[in-house]
């Protein structure tokens, strides 16, 4: 029996790439194109797991053998129980991570499915703050930062996808020596509007955690 050891994140860049495979199938009629889009599937999905062991990675490389878009399906929803969850949260818990702002709005909890979680993020629309929950090394981070909508698509620093998006900023938790008290730095990024969706496309966390680490970093 293998435990669940595969991420939000990585299972959407297995998504990703088990969907190329499967169009290449369907599509491609040279053989040997096919096999270098399948030897090139199977080492980008084996390279997102560093620590996998031998049992995790025959799970993976079952993606290699696939042909037909039932297999692809199939193989898909097979790694469905092999998927950590995001540690759940309570509304109490979230409001302990963002002590300063007052009348918090707190997300709805209960539809969400932690498996398919990354981050938690949502929108105060009345104060134009955005609000977001990682959690990095065994503990739950809060993020909060404007919120200035585009109304318009771009590329999403979290998902590198192209969706709508908004500038979202948030000032640094530290400063340097000897700076006046009023000093604060600002780091702005454009991110999704909709982070049900960018959940659904993020397949890499580092510039998420760059992002964080830039906050907090002394």
């Amino acid at each position: 029996m293998v435990n669940p050891f595969i991420r939000n994140h990585q299972y959407n860049l297995i998504k990703k790439q088990a969907n190329l495979l499967q169009n290449a199938c369907n599509t491609v009629s040279d053989p040997k194109v096919v096999e270098a889009v399948r030897s090139s599937t199977l080492t980008k999905i084996i390279d997102a797991f560093p620590e996998a062991t031998e049992l995790q990675k025959q799970h993976l490389e079952r993606v290699s053998t696939l042909n037909r878009t039932e297999d692809f399906q199939h193989y898909l929803h097979t790694l469905n129980p092999l998927m950590l969850e995001f540690t759940q949260v309570t509304a109490a818990q979230i409001k302990k991570l963002f002590p300063k702002v007052k009348k918090l709005k707190i997300p709805d909890l209960v539809p969400i499915d932690y498996r398919f979680v990354t981050y938690i993020g949502w929108t105060d629309i009345a104060s134009n703050r955005l609000f977001l929950v990682y959690e990095q090394n065994g503990q739950h981070i809060g993020i909060e930062g404007k919120f200035t909508p585009t109304n318009k698509k771009s590329t999403c620093f979290l998902c590198n996808r192209h969706e709508e998006v908004a500038l979202f900023t948030a000032i640094t938790k530290s400063k340097p020596a000897h700076a006046s008290p009023d000093y604060y730095k600002a780091i702005g990024n454009y991110m999704c509007v909709n982070s049900e969706a960018c959940n659904k496309n993020i397949s890499d966390t580092t510039a998420l955690e760059k992002f964080i680490s830039n906050l907090y970093m002394k």
